[in-house]
């Protein structure tokens, strides 16, 4: 059985995001996220989804 949400490390390691850039997409709205105490909590599949949303590399541009 997997994981389905993670903690902002895991989050961090899973993306190869940094954890600005994971803030930076829950402030604007882009990346959901769950508070269990004082734990940020981000589902897996929600960080898939907005990773596949990102544009795709354009070499020479």
């Amino acid at each position: 059985m997997t994981k389905a949400y993670g903690t902002m490390p895991e989050a961090v390691q899973f993306s190869g995001l940094s954890r600005t850039s994971i803030y930076e997409a829950l402030k604007r709205g882009d990346l959901s996220a769950r508070k269990a105490g004082r734990r940020t909590l981000i589902a897996f599949v929600d960080l898939e989804n907005y990773l596949a949303s990102l544009p795709t590399y354009q070499a020479g541009a």
